[in-house]
């Protein structure tokens, strides 16, 4: 179970730097002529910087877990699986607190996520791109060098440091007098989202938490649809590759408690809301983080739900800016 007062324990504990809300005039017209007239609030977590670390709202969680070990667990240092952000994340925290760090990532995972983990120290583990595969080779792990495993979101000291986005955010709209009427974020394993609705309902129960998935890794929308967990067949994948995990044992009741809906959005869908982003606001995000915007300028589901809630006030999670641009460019020309 994870509470409220872990969230602001765990806000106090990891001082990240507090990410930018951010608006813009024409995201909010597309928007708007879909809707009826909203504002959307942009939380800028690939603007995340903690020392050295960059670009992504997982080191909330990995700091608050990795600082929570005992001296004992600490000495042993950590081990996690992860396809780039969480894994960057955990290797910043490991670095900073003095320890080991084992890391295993997919062999397709991208190049700069990888040299990014190695950059902080870590010993990087390579295996084949299946959760099954990931999940044994860590465990391998965590037997071999005693190291304590650190989930990407399977964790709730994880789960506590994720939910302080959704605290910074309320805190930072209701400063300019705008609080939102909902909350729009990404969804794989569930870590953030559970996190953060979590904490937005505690602060504010009015507030409508939502999720944006692609529709070729629906795994979360399909349990929150069933009330059942469900997986994503072995070779399934998105070009959002930080959504790829399956919905957590953990997150997964702590979403069907606390969520209000789940929406999914097509591979161009996301490449569109992406392109908008880098040229419009001139944030180079990467595809994860692009997704909930795409629900919010392409889902007509959402669109319905928006208008019969009164939803004018929405806030948008951009989580990361991971990406490599060669690949990026590659994307827009593809899909756009």
């Amino acid at each position: 179970m994870v509470t409220i007062e872990d969230i602001q324990a765990a806000a106090a504990r990891i001082q990240v730097h507090r990410t930018p809300v951010l608006k813009c005039s024409t995201l909010d017209s597309l928007v708007s002529e879909k809707i009826g007239s909203v504002e959307l609030f942009f939380k800028c977590e690939l603007l995340q910087k903690t020392g050295g670390m960059t670009n992504t709202f997982k080191i909330r969680g990995a700091t608050n877990a990795v600082n929570l070990l005992t001296e004992q667990e600490a000495a042993r240092g950590v081990v996690t699986h992860s396809s780039g952000n969480h894994a960057q994340a955990i290797a910043f925290a490991a670095q900073q607190r003095g320890i080991p760090a084992y890391v295993v990532m997919p062999r397709n995972a991208p190049e700069v996520k990888k040299a990014a983990v190695r950059g902080y120290g870590a010993t990087v583990v390579e295996c084949e791109p299946t959760q099954e595969k990931r999940q044994e080779v860590t465990e391998q792990l965590a037997r071999e060098t005693g190291a304590t495993l650190i989930h990407p979101f399977n964790n709730v000291n994880v789960i506590a440091g994720q939910g302080t986005i959704a605290t910074e955010f309320i805190a930072q709209t209701d400063e300019q007098g705008t609080p939102l009427d909902a909350l729009l974020v990404p969804v794989g394993g569930g870590g953030m989202l559970s996190g953060c609705s979590i904490a937005a309902k505690a602060l504010n129960p009015r507030i409508q938490v939502f999720a944006g998935e692609p529709d070729t890794v629906n795994d979360a929308f399909r349990s929150y649809s069933t009330k059942t967990r469900q997986s994503n067949p072995t070779g399934q994948a998105s070009i959002a590759d930080g959504l790829s995990a399956n919905i957590g044992e953990l997150t997964f009741p702590l979403i069907i408690n606390n969520v209000d809906g789940i929406f999914t959005v097509s591979e161009a869908e996301i490449v569109k809301a992406m392109k908008l982003v880098w040229t419009r606001m001139k944030l180079c995000i990467e595809p994860s983080a692009a997704v909930p915007l795409a629900v919010a300028l392409f889902s007509i589901d959402f669109h319905e739900r928006a208008r019969k809630e009164g939803l004018r006030k929405i806030g948008i999670v951009f989580s990361g800016g991971n990406v490599d641009h060669a690949h990026a460019v590659n994307l827009f020309e593809k899909f756009t």
